[in-house]
């Protein structure tokens, strides 16, 4: 069969199919010993020998899915070129998975992990508009104003936010505990609306994306998503 390099890394279980496309450039990849880095390149699957960081690679037959309550102080990436701790210092399988977006580094909660491309991109993808629910604290209390521009859209920097969701939960003498929710996943989107409304966050978990819940599922643990959880995506 022929088929893109990079798709065939995604396949493999290697990353996401743009993370696999950045990891050619670099010239981290071999095809039958010759160092490709070309977005383009095509292979033949059944007899063509491909290694990454002088790993041999191969389909990944049997398909993981993981749900993992990311502590604040860990990279949602497979390495970090920094050395700082990644979420596959906690999630350790025989299979080479990858997670399923991102949380920032200090944010806390659910992110999932795959070795199947076909469900990252039905996460990933916003056509699909997974819903994803946050529990941030936040400085201040949100006038009524405060929340109409909040869920009307915001211009985060050369991007427009698109439709969203707050609740006050709580609030206290100076500060606010609310319920957000989002379809998108922009770098520190959330981070970066509400310091736009003048309430900054404190501090930011992740609680549920689309149908898949955190529960009770405590912080640095993982668990394999259910049936009815993998058949909801």
């Amino acid at each position: 069969m022929i088929e893109r390099l990079q798709k065939y890394m995604a396949h493999c279980g290697v990353a996401s199919r743009r993370k696999c496309e950045s990891i050619i450039i670099q010239n981290r990849v071999k095809v039958n010993e010759v160092i490709i880095n070309e977005l383009g390149f095509k292979i033949d699957t059944s007899k063509d020998i491909v290694k990454v960081d002088n790993k041999r690679i191969n389909i990944e037959e049997k398909k993981v899915y993981i749900a993992l309550n990311k502590p604040e102080g860990y990279v949602s990436t497979v390495k970090d070129e920094n050395n700082r701790k990644t979420i596959l210092d906690i999630v350790k399988v025989d299979e080479r998975v990858y997670p399923i977006g991102r949380l920032d580094y200090d944010t806390s909660g659910l992110i999932l992990l795959t070795n199947d491309g076909y469900i990252y991109n039905k996460i990933i993808h916003p056509r699909f508009e997974k819903n994803k629910v946050y529990i941030a604290e936040i400085r201040g209390i949100p006038s009524s104003e405060d929340i109409k521009r909040f869920e009307g859209g915001l211009d985060i920097g050369g991007y427009v936010t698109s439709k969203a969701s707050i609740k006050i939960i709580n609030s206290y003498k100076n500060m606010s505990r609310v319920r957000i929710i989002i379809h998108e996943g922009k770098n520190r989107q959330i981070r970066r609306m509400c310091s736009l409304i003048k309430h900054p966050v404190i501090s930011l978990e992740r609680t549920e994306i689309g149908k898949i819940k955190l529960g009770n599922l405590k912080k640095g643990k993982w668990r394999y998503l259910t049936s009815d959880e993998i058949n909801s995506i």
